[in-house]
């Protein structure tokens, strides 16, 4: 019960505890909204439930051409990327969608459509952007959309049966146009890679309820208003990364584990050649913002 409401329905009246501050003019204001905490015990070994009969969907947004209005060079190597997507996501036991140079308006259609499918019998979702971005947008064939846009469809009041349901989307895009420069590390490289990971089950029960924008992950290929770096023939740094990792760790590292060796691998490498020169040994470094709950394993399904 929010600390808004001044009294309690107990039949007795309660004087409102919220904080106060008197005003040189005698008033009092209100400077904090109180809630009432109901303090739970949580245990930091809870994991997602990934033993639903589906995996569940990915859809891949692949963009290499834009319509000449816009200006925007085509990305090639994209392909690469999209291909590198479907062959680790289908081995972690996804249904991996593609589609290639929508438009925009086909762009939402396709996620309307999967915001509303039914998710009840299925770990999670996954949704991959590879095109240009800037900022909080990325670009379709014909127009920008915004990322708020594309998530806002997946939230807990707008698909039910993704409710406490990991959804993951990845955006292999520009943020900006700064170049992140090389620095030198001062203290001594932490000389190990591997990481310890305790796959205990827990069987969650009780029933709670979950604010609307929880169990979101948004893993970004670089930081916000940094240029993000993509090869023509292998496709981008982020996408070999992610790709190699979880083909190697993804059934088994918990996934924001991997997501921390993707920025370490990625942030390791420069740039060789470029035909902007200004680009020559710059760098990269992905990052991801993280609205889960509980610890995403991507374990093997039992056959």
């Amino acid at each position: 019960m929010s600390g808004s409401e001044g009294r309690r329905a107990t039949g007795h009246a309660q004087l409102d505890s919220r904080p106060t501050v008197t005003t040189t003019d005698g008033n009092q204001n209100i400077t904090e909204v109180d809630a009432l905490d109901v303090r739970q015990t949580v245990d930091p070994a809870v994991q997602y439930k990934m033993s639903h009969q589906r995996r569940g969907l990915a859809l891949i947004f692949n963009h290499e051409h834009f319509f000449w209005h816009l200006k925007l060079t085509d990305r090639r190597g994209t392909l690469a990327d999209r291909n590198n997507l479907k062959r680790s996501l289908t081995d972690l036991g996804f249904e991996v969608r593609h589609f290639d140079d929508l438009k925009a308006e086909d762009v939402l259609q396709k996620i309307s459509e999967a915001s509303k499918d039914d998710h009840s019998n299925a770990d999670c979702f996954v949704c991959v952007f590879l095109s240009h971005g800037e900022n909080d947008h990325v670009y379709a064939y014909d127009t920008y959309i915004k990322i708020d846009t594309i998530t806002d469809m997946f939230r807990g009041d707008k698909c039910q049966s993704l409710v406490g349901k990991p959804k993951i989307f990845i955006i292999q895009a520009c943020r900006g146009d700064k170049h992140d420069d090389p620095v030198i590390v001062q203290d001594s490289l932490d000389g190990s890679d591997k990481s310890i990971v305790n796959e205990t089950e827990v069987d969650a029960a009780g029933i709670y309820t979950l604010p609307a924008g929880a169990d979101f992950i948004m893993c970004y290929s670089v930081a916000q208003g940094y240029f993000s770096h993509r090869e023509t023939v292998n496709g981008s740094w982020y996408i070999q990364d992610l790709c190699e990792l979880l083909r190697k760790h993804g059934s088994s590292l918990e996934f924001t584990e991997l997501l921390t060796l993707v920025n370490r691998k990625v942030s390791y490498r420069k740039v060789d050649m470029c035909r902007d020169i200004n680009a020559i040994g710059k760098k990269q470094i992905p990052c991801f913002a993280s609205m889960l709950t509980k610890k995403l394993y991507f374990h093997p399904k039992s056959k």
